[in-house]
């Protein structure tokens, strides 16, 4: 059974003792935002220069990378953690591309820390993608759980 609270917790403490900036993002901002759909991970971006910075606190808890993740939607480095039994995605912010919709052509990913905006998630307040950002990458996404996001974060 997953622990969101507990991971959530303990990924956030890490990235605040190194002083690393980030940004909540993906389906934990929408979420965050109001969406009222099921959580699956939790979407954390940071510079791309950070990973290394705290691979020696959650080596043992990668179940993916850190590498560069590459498919026709994402161009990232990523890395996926499993910390009691909740996933995280860590994704690089610095180099990050999403594909358009159609595929056509590669956008930078929205990573703009000087856009977050501030909210208290489990007594804790962290930076979390901006509404506009958000609603911007999850356009470009397939899937029908994208629109229902889309529409509680409006």
């Amino acid at each position: 059974m997953k622990d969101t609270e507990k991971a959530f917790l303990w990924i956030i403490n890490i990235l605040n003792n190194k002083k690393i900036s980030f940004q909540i993002s993906g389906g934990f901002a929408a979420k965050i935002y109001g969406s009222p759909r099921e959580l699956n991970d939790i979407d954390i971006d940071i510079p791309d220069e950070n990973f290394s910075d705290i691979y020696d606190e959650v080596k043992q808890y990668i179940i993916y990378g850190p590498e560069h993740y590459k498919d026709e939607k994402w161009d990232v480095l990523l890395m996926t953690l499993n910390y009691e039994g909740q996933e995280i995605d860590i994704t690089g912010a610095t180099n990050g591309k999403i594909s358009n919709k159609d595929k056509s052509a590669w956008l930078q990913y929205p990573c703009d820390f000087n856009k977050v905006i501030y909210k208290e998630i489990f007594g804790v307040t962290v930076p979390i993608i901006s509404k506009e950002d958000l609603i911007n990458y999850k356009r470009e996404l397939d899937g029908e759980h994208q629109l229902v996001d889309i529409e509680a974060i409006r």
